[in-house]
């Protein structure tokens, strides 16, 4: 609570420079911003983006045009931006992925997150809950650990493929608990939830949105969240943290940001930062958030910058795990 304290008063002291940005900063933009989201419409991200870009059009003067680019994990988003860096009015909003994993699994990503890339501000985050079924023989995380220690890679898990954040924080969860858990990969997060219900698959961590709707008829059960914090979709669903073995700061969370290319002027980036952070500070955009399953995260570019380089590196364990236990 006290770092989410900390972060909103930062938050609100960007919002008091907006008066006070240099001149420059406020006579742009002088066109249209093009913000390239590498999702299709009607994903999490373009939800998100087109949540926000309606209220900066109105604030900036200037229409935001949403611009799908769906690929790779969000990556073509990222490198379309980058790619149209010279107009100063060529922006993204992103995932974690393409910001921290992905040049690891890709060679050919065609940008450095760390040179080519500035943080502007993140927008929100959202912890993922470990799911199993209602009849699973545990109902909390040290029940849990317990089975699959009891079995080891027996029991299974659903992600929505190798290197997504379900899979990379489920081994992250393994190797803090000591267990073997066995990877079903799957297409969508539609599907792993029809898996458990079907009972081909045992587990799954999932978005608190996703598996809300079964809990509440009783069909599935979440055990725990990767959040430092309980979250306010899911406020009875305890922390990971410290139970069954999980040391007291595990947490894993998928956040979106608002993100520039590298050598956007700073003055921009502070007023886009202020004006963000003004939008987010809406209770109507925060409850819209909450809805999809996702917290509003106010807060600076050094703020996201840090996110960005933690991440890294506790993806970057993740990575490090799976290639161990790989033949």
């Amino acid at each position: 609570m006290i770092q989410k304290i900390h972060t909103l008063c930062r938050a609100a002291a960007a919002i008091a420079l907006l008066g006070a940005l240099p001149a420059q900063a406020q006579d742009w933009p002088t066109e249209p911003l093009r913000l390239f989201v590498g999702f299709p419409a009607g994903s999490s991200p373009d939800a998100i983006a087109r949540l926000v870009a309606e209220p900066l059009s109105q604030a900036l003067g200037q229409p935001v045009v949403v611009d799908n680019r769906p690929g790779a994990g969000g990556v073509i988003g990222v490198q379309q931006m980058v790619a149209r860096a010279r107009t100063g009015h060529s922006f993204g909003m992103t995932i974690n992925g393409p910001l921290t994993t992905s040049q690891r699994l890709l060679p050919d990503l065609a940008y450095d997150p760390a040179t080519d890339v500035a943080p502007v501000a993140l927008i929100a985050t959202s912890p993922l809950v470990l799911t199993v079924a209602a009849d699973f023989p545990a109902n909390d995380i040290a029940g849990f650990v317990a089975e699959a220690k009891a079995h080891p890679n027996d029991i299974s898990y659903g992600s929505v493929g190798p290197g997504s954040g379900a899979h990379l924080t489920t081994e992250l969860f393994a190797a803090a608990t000591g267990t073997e858990l066995y990877h079903i990969p799957f297409q969508s997060y539609a599907q792993v939830t029809t898996s458990l219900l079907a009972g081909d698959v045992d587990s799954g961590f999932m978005a608190p949105s996703a598996a809300l709707p079964f809990v509440k008829t009783g069909e599935l059960k979440m055990l725990g969240v990767t959040s430092a914090e309980p979250f306010p979709q899911a406020p009875d669903v305890p922390v990971i943290a410290g139970q069954g073995g999980a040391p007291g700061d595990f947490r894993a969370e998928l956040w979106n940001a608002f993100i520039a290319p590298a050598g956007t002027d700073p003055a921009v980036i502070a007023r886009l930062n202020a004006e963000i952070n003004r939008i987010l500070s809406d209770e109507g955009i925060r409850k819209t958030l909450l809805d999809l399953g996702w917290e509003a995260t106010p807060g600076t570019p050094e703020d996201l910058a840090a996110r960005i380089k933690a991440d890294t590196v506790l993806w970057g364990r993740a990575l490090y795990l799976i290639e161990a236990k790989a033949p």
